[in-house]
């Protein structure tokens, strides 16, 4: 069994505004992808623990938020592995526009 999908994002927001930030992330990616559907979002402290669901899968994993990056992990099922480098680069472009200086 493979493991985790694991992306890292570097930013230069500082950890309380990345977190900021990524409150109303996961909620809105959820938004533009009709397949993705939140189960939980759970915050603590500077680490948000989810669980979503796509194309009837199931995944869970969490999100760290450090000064400088974002570490996202996320266990996807059986069905779902084959499409983990198009989610590893979903993950990684979502999460660079979001945590983008503006």
């Amino acid at each position: 069994m493979p493991g985790p999908l694991i992306v890292s994002i570097p930013h230069s927001l500082g950890r309380e505004e990345a977190t900021r930030r990524l409150k109303t992330g996961l909620s809105r990616a959820a938004s533009h992808l009709p397949v993705l559907n939140v189960d939980e979002e759970r915050w603590e402290d500077s680490r948000m623990i989810f669980r979503v669901r796509a194309l009837g899968q199931a995944a869970s994993g969490h999100v760290d938020v450090a000064d400088d990056h974002v570490r996202v992990e996320v266990t996807l099922p059986f069905l779902l592995q084959r499409f983990a480098e198009m989610a590893q680069a979903a993950i990684r472009d979502r999460g660079t526009k979001l945590l983008t200086k503006k």
